[in-house]
C-alpha cells in the first residue's frame, strides 16, 4: 500500500492535486487551512463531500493545490481529487460515491465567445430601419 496517494481533479478551469496519507484529518488548501481557503460553508462542504459520504472526516491527513478557476469550479475540482483518492485507498468505497455522482467528471465548460455577438450566444439589439 502507497503511503501518500496523488491524484488529480479538474472543473471548469479549475485543477486541483490532492495528496491523501493516513492521519488525523487534518486538510490544508494551498498551504492554508480548509476554513480559511473556503470561506463559504457550502464550498467547503462540497469540497468535502466525498469525506463525508465515506465517513472518514478523521482518518487521512490532505494537502491540496489547487490553481485556476473561481471558488465554484476548485471546490468541484477538490471534490474530484479526493473521492478518486479515496477510492485508489479503498476500492469497496466506489459504489458509495459512484451512488452520489462523486466520481463523475462535470463536463460542463464555457462556451466561446463567437464573433459578431456579445458573448457566447448573446447579440446586439436587431434594429430594421
Amino acid at each position: 500500500m502507497k503511503e501518500v496517494i496523488d491524484t488529480v481533479g479538474r472543473r471548469k478551469t479549475s485543477v486541483a492535486r490532492v495528496f491523501m496519507s493516513p492521519g488525523k484529518g487534518r486538510i490544508v488548501v494551498n498551504k492554508r487551512p480548509v476554513e480559511e481557503y473556503f470561506k463559504d460553508e457550502f464550498k467547503r462542504s462540497q469540497a468535502l463531500k466525498p469525506l463525508v459520504a465515506a465517513e472518514k472526516q478523521n482518518e487521512f491527513d490532505i494537502k491540496v493545490n489547487v490553481r485556476g478557476g473561481g471558488v465554484t469550479g476548485q471546490s468541484g475540482a477538490v471534490s474530484l481529487a479526493i473521492a478518486r483518492a479515496l477510492v485508489e485507498f479503498d476500492d469497496s468505497i466506489r459504489l458509495l460515491l459512484r451512488k452520489d455522482r462523486l466520481l463523475t467528471r462535470d463536463p460542463r465548460m464555457v462556451e466561446r465567445k463567437k464573433y459578431g455577438r456579445k458573448k457566447a450566444r448573446k447579440s446586439f439589439q436587431f434594429s430594421k430601419r
